[in-house]
């Protein structure tokens, strides 16, 4: 079997596809998202029970979590000191967990929807440096919350709209070195604000673009519904375009500099670092 080699220069992978291997008596759901620890332990995120899913690096099958707790799998992020957490999408609910499946925190309200407010079917998470939790609330909201490390609302910002602070879909998020980067799917760019809500720049040159990851080396991972993945530095520069077997509808990159991306009925793809 032929090898497909992706990426350019400094930033080539070689694909694996599809990644993951369940034991007898499993089956895949809809995969949503992906996301790795300080190990390099995999954790797919998936829209049936079990929904998390944890692989070694090779693709075995370690155990699972979440059975009867979470309802519509779409945003996971894993902070530095491996806490997890997930967007619960149509139950309106962000929940944070420890790697056994603990729960730790939960925010907003269990299946009772809010406008302009959290939640309306929120999409991702990411949580700064410091430990405060932003929340793109994007598919009947459109707007960002800001919470507090232990779960204290901060404050809101966006409208919809295709005006600068303004979304269409706000879908996938991440911060880092005191910026918000927000993915505005429907209005195919990048926004990017400071952590008190201060629009600062927008990227364009995506078609849809679906999530984002920042890795070590300041390196943005963007992406789209091409389908591809853009890699560009923190100027908005780009560094590589790689053609994807399917629309990622979450990108993460681990310890070894390994891409994980998830994407519906598609699976799972790894992209190993050469």
């Amino acid at each position: 079997m032929n090898k497909i080699i992706v990426g350019t220069g400094q930033h080539i992978y070689e694909v694996e596809h599809p990644f993951g291997t369940l034991s007898s008596g499993l089956s895949w759901g809809n995969t949503s998202h992906v996301t790795t620890d300080s190990s390099g332990k995999v954790y797919v995120y998936q829209r049936k029970d079990p929904p998390i899913l944890i692989f070694g690096g090779e693709g075995h099958l370690l155990g699972s979590w979440g059975d009867n707790q979470l309802m519509d799998a779409h945003g996971i992020f894993m902070t530095p000191n491996d806490e997890v957490f997930v967007c619960d999408r149509d139950a309106h609910q962000v929940v944070k967990y420890d790697l056994q499946g603990n729960v730790l925190l939960k925010l907003g309200s269990r299946e009772k929807p809010a406008l302009h407010k959290p939640f309306n079917h929120p999409t991702d998470i990411a949580v700064s440096m410091n430990g405060d939790i932003f929340v793109a609330d994007g598919y009947a909201n459109s707007c960002i919350h800001h919470f507090t490390s232990n779960g204290i609302y901060v404050k809101s910002w966006g409208s919809w709209g295709s005006d600068p602070g303004q979304f269409i879909t706000p879908h996938g998020i991440w911060v880092a070195n005191d910026r918000v980067y927000v993915c505005d799917r429907e209005n195919n760019r990048v926004q990017i604000f400071d952590t008190n809500a201060a629009y600062i720049t927008e990227w364009t040159g995506f078609f849809h673009p679906m999530d984002i990851f920042i890795d070590s080396e300041n390196i943005v991972f963007v992406t789209d519904q091409v389908p591809g993945m853009t890699m560009l530095d923190l100027e908005g520069n780009v560094i590589t375009r790689i053609r994807t077997p399917f629309n990622a509808h979450g990108v993460w990159v681990d310890i070894h500099g390994n891409i994980y991306s998830a994407g519906n009925e598609e699976l799972v793809t790894k992209y190993i670092k050469l």
